[in-house]
């Protein structure tokens, strides 16, 4: 619902890390209510869907935008809390979008920069999995790259046989590393990372997302509200010496349907996806492919780099977990103020089938 909102003014920073567009809304904290960050995720889903189609539908955004809900912390060491707007829905962590953030709010001051000349500098984040804590690389008043230490992430089943429409029974990883996964080597589709093949890379991960819907079910043990695979990664398969790891993630910007073929579709990431990155190091670990310390390049469908690294071991639930990180690079591209004026024809935006997925109705 957008009563009384009308009139009223969103500002939002610009960025992108290695390729991914995160716009950072810094004026519409009010509009969330929680006492935990789990409470602001379950109160965004709930009432803010308007909010969510407003900044990402066009004419305010495309398919390929996310956005990040800047927020007061609910831990008194932390600086800030994030709820990420993604074309699926409300998430609870994002590490593109926690790098554009720790980007954003550096360089605009929002959290102060050091002043006596340090080159790093810490940043901690509260969201609905978990404390985040950042460290930020510093080239005077640039923000030169972000070290995301990540909540921890773990393997919930190797090589789960799943049924995937068209394409038949193929191995996935089902892995959480701040959103549940599925992932499998791209060549299981009969594809390759080309980005020119961009259609048919995100119609493979839709039906992978679909067959997830009806056969995989999974909640994680510590934020019962994060449940359900949201997000597939196809990769390169098993670490090879001397071959670059690569992969794209595939993020649906409409509900899938078994019996609609139009809404197989989606957006690929344009980073090398923080979250996915985490979740791929956790299963390389479970195969013995990545080890403790080892740092860990992955690559984005257009050539942008990630470097990952596993800094130790945990447990999440009774279940072996590991404690990644990642560094990337952020840029601010610009800076806007968003209007919804009360004679808009469109108050929660709109989506065309040339370059969208069919919206139910």
């Amino acid at each position: 619902m957008t009563t009384g909102i009308s009139g009223r003014t969103f500002d939002a920073i610009e960025v992108h890390a290695e390729g991914e567009p995160g716009r950072i809304l810094t004026s519409a904290a009010d509009l969330v209510q929680g006492d935990t960050m789990g409470e602001r995720l379950a109160w965004c889903r709930a009432n803010l869907e308007w909010l969510r189609l407003l900044m990402l539908h066009e004419p305010r955004g495309y398919p390929g935008l996310c956005a990040v809900l800047l927020l007061p912390p609910v831990n008194p060491d932390s600086h800030f809390g994030i709820v990420v707007l993604e074309q699926g829905g409300f998430t609870p962590m994002s590490g593109s979008n926690t790098i554009c953030a720790v980007t954003a709010v550096l360089e605009t001051g929002i959290v102060p920069m050091p002043t006596d000349g340090s080159p790093t500098t810490p940043v901690v984040i509260d969201t609905a999995v978990g404390t985040v804590r950042a460290l930020a690389h510093l080239d005077g008043p640039k923000v030169r790259a972000v070290t995301v230490a990540n909540v921890p992430a773990f393997v919930v089943e190797l090589d789960f046989p799943l049924v995937v429409p068209e394409i038949g029974t193929i191995p996935v990883d089902i892995v959480f590393g701040g959103q549940f996964f599925a992932q499998t080597d791209v060549r299981n589709c009969g594809l390759t990372l080309d980005p020119a093949r961009g259609r048919d890379l995100a119609r493979a991960g839709a039906l992978i997302k679909l067959a997830c819907q009806q056969q995989v079910q999974v909640t994680h043990p510590d934020s019962p509200e994060v449940s359900g695979v949201n997000l597939i990664m196809l990769h390169t398969g098993d670490r090879v010496p001397g071959r670059q790891d690569r992969n794209t993630v595939v993020l649906n910007n409409a509900p899938l349907r078994a019996d609609d073929p139009s809404t197989w579709t989606g957006a690929l990431d344009r980073s090398p996806c923080g979250t996915g990155t985490s979740s791929r190091m956790a299963a390389l670990h479970a195969r013995g492919q990545l080890a403790i310390g080892e740092d860990f390049s992955h690559q984005s469908i257009i050539g942008s780099e990630f470097i990952g690294q596993l800094t130790g071991e945990t447990t999440v639930g009774g279940r072996a977990a590991v404690l990644p990180t990642i560094t990337g690079r952020g840029w601010i591209t610009g800076r806007s103020q968003w209007i919804l004026h009360e004679s808009d024809l469109f108050p929660t935006g709109y989506t065309l089938g040339d370059i969208w997925a069919p919206q139910l109705v």
